[in-house]
């Protein structure tokens, strides 16, 4: 190592020492500044407490309890500033249906529970719990503020009516008064700005309502009760509210007037209507998962815009709905609050509203069990369609009949792949149709009248608050499921059990298929048969059972009633018909010539058409 070598790390050696001991002399300097500072901070603090102490100790009695004044003012008017600060009360207003709970911060609904209904789990039943919702003015007096933020003073209370009133520095107050009806309902909110001239500018000439609510879950199946659970907004003069939902979070912006909106849980509803419409919003609805630790089922949101009185004076009604999706209850409320109940389309919901509900309400008149009750709709509705169904079943019976004259027929005609021999099995078929005095499309018509009626039930049951939480047989609640096996766990497709409704449904819908198939003379024969054939036996029952399992109870025990009164049916027609004397009359019209109809004419003619098609089609091939 050369002597310029050991100089250069001579050097180093010596800054590397030389800045360690500035370093550690700096931080020296530094801690004992850091320590006269918090010394200094220690006794600022000791001697602010002090002063705050004697400050709280010169205080009224009524006054020690309020929180200290913060260093600076967060709102200019020095009444919202006080009133920001104080802690919130809770107000109950009670009758023989509603206990409302409201609280002065905001001068707002706290929480709202309804007292003729329990939870599946026999616990109270809330349309929100406390704490659960917001209910919030929000508009700009000098300053942007919002009522939730302040502590309204309560200037009135009757054992039906509640007054709050939150006031300004400048002049005026705005008001808030609930009046809970006698054993109703509805709960009336009258909004006043008094004397708010010369606290809202000119120029403000709306305020915005927000409304918040996180629907708690009521019910026993979270795919059933979220499915028909939804967010309702309805237009003045429209026939039936727009709906958001269905188990499936959306939100939609509305720039028009509207009436009302609702928060839908499958049997209850919070509604809030403006007698002057609001001016626009936006509404939303955020469904919870199946897990959520809060149990909540979906939370609906509202961002309502309003116009505001003339002149910052005047008041602005609404009304609150909190309770049940009960028909007859919605429709007295007017306003078209019945229209959220779910009952189909104009066909469907026509026959529902003045068939099925007078129908289950009369029975209801004299009977407690509703298990009973939709025995004897089923046999009602069964009774009244049968003239309808009758010419089906009896279509089913005589083409039974005919199997042997279709088997002859497959015989002489076995080429399936043969286009020119399926035509004249086609015709020969229909001939023996004809000659039987058998339409096989006869029956499809009155059938499919009988849909409406089947969509009607599948609708009204899962909606009916009547059937909730009542008992038959091994079912505890008819408006759920019925479980006979827990899983614990949930299943793909058929969720975390198995409902003995649903399987004995699919088990008799499966009975009535094979039964109406096996009789049919072309299934064994005809390839597209036989396809319809497995749909019909095996596909359907499977695909219902699956779709049912996780639904209403009710519904699978009607399809199950439904069904068995079919196998009924069909057996009687069957014994009913002379399968000797049809076979008869095919075999002696043999040969004759038959009159036909124009529909037949025209079947024929196309088949006609289509034999000509496929000749010329051989000749190019040729």
């Amino acid at each position: 190592m050369d002597k310029n070598s050991i100089i250069g790390f001579i050097l180093i050696a010596a800054i590397f020492i030389g800045f360690s001991v500035f370093q550690s002399s700096q931080s020296r300097k530094q801690a004992e500044l850091q320590a006269q500072l918090d010394s200094v901070a220690r006794a600022e603090a000791l001697r602010q407490q002090m002063a705050e102490a004697e400050r709280i100790a010169a205080l009224p009695d009524s006054l020690k309890d309020l929180p200290p004044m913060p260093q600076q003012a967060v709102y200019k008017d020095s009444s919202l500033e006080a009133a920001s600060r104080v802690q919130e009360q809770i107000v109950t207003l009670e009758n023989s249906k509603l206990k409302v709970q409201f609280t002065t911060r905001g001068a707002q609904p706290y929480a709202v529970q309804v007292k003729d209904y329990r939870n599946y789990d026999s616990t109270d039943l809330y349309i929100f719990r406390p704490g659960g919702a917001e209910y919030s003015l929000s508009i700009y007096a000098g300053e942007a503020i919002r009522t939730k933020d302040f502590a309204f003073e309560i200037a009135g209370r009757t054992d039906s009516t509640v007054v709050m009133r939150l006031p300004f520095a400048g002049g005026g107050y705005i008001e808030q008064k609930y009046t809970l009806h006698a054993d109703s309902y509805r709960v009336d909110n009258l909004l006043s700005f008094v004397e708010m001239q010369n606290v809202i500018p000119r120029n403000v000439s709306m305020f915005d309502l927000d409304f918040r609510v996180d629907v708690p879950r009521m019910e026993k199946g979270y795919k059933n009760e979220s499915q028909y659970s939804k967010l309702d907004y309805y237009f003045e003069g429209d026939k039936k509210p727009v709906e958001i939902g269905r188990g499936r979070n959306g939100s939609r912006r509305v720039d028009s007037k509207l009436s009302w909106f609702a928060f839908q849980q499958q049997f209850f509803s919070a509604i809030l209507r403006a007698p002057q419409q609001f001016a626009s919003g936006e509404l939303s609805v955020a469904f919870q998962p199946q897990d959520d630790p809060e149990r909540r089922l979906m939370v609906c949101d509202a961002q309502m815009r309003a116009d505001l009185p003339a002149g910052g004076n005047g008041s602005i009604p609404f009304e609150f709905y909190f309770g049940p999706n009960h028909y007859r209850t919605l429709k007295d409320m007017g306003h078209k609050f019945e229209k959220i109940i779910p009952l189909g389309g104009w066909l469907v919901g026509w026959f529902t509203k003045y068939a099925i509900i007078p129908m289950f309400n009369f029975f209801h008149r004299f009977i407690d069990s509703f298990g009973l009750i939709i025995l004897l709709m089923t046999l009602v509705i069964k009774l009244v369609v049968f003239p309808l169904t009758y010419k089906s079943f009896a279509s089913s019976a005589k083409m039974s009949a005919l199997k042997p004259e279709i088997e002859k027929i497959n015989a002489k005609y076995p080429h399936t792949d043969n286009q020119q021999e399926m035509l004249k099995k086609q015709q020969a078929t229909m001939d023996l149709y004809k000659r039987a005095g058998v339409s096989p499309v006869g029956g499809c018509l009155p059938t499919l009248l009988t849909f409406p009626i089947l969509w009607a039930m599948f609708r009204f049951f899962p909606a009916s608050i009547e059937l909730r939480q009542q008992s038959f047989l091994w079912c505890h609640d008819l408006s759920a499921y019925d479980s006979i096996v827990d899983f614990g766990t949930r299943v793909p497709l058929i969720g975390d059990h198995i409902s003995l409704f649903a399987v004995l449904m699919a088990v008799t819908m499966w009975l009535y298929s094979k039964m109406t198939m096996s009789n049919q003379p072309t299934a064994a024969n005809d390839p597209n048969a036989a396809s319809m054939r497995f749909m019909s036996v095996w596909m359907m029952p499977i695909m219902m059972f699956f779709i049912c399992n996780n639904l209403s109870a009710a519904l699978s025990y009607y399809y199950l009633l439904s069904q068995l009164i079919s196998i009924i049916q069909t057996w009687v027609i069957r014994k009913s018909i002379d399968k000797d004397a049809i076979l008869e009359k095919v075999r002696a019209s043999a040969g004759k010539p038959q009159p036909k109809s124009k529909w037949q004419q025209r079947l024929e003619e196309a088949q006609k058409l289509q034999e000509q098609q496929m000749r010329q089609q051989q000749k190019k091939r040729k």
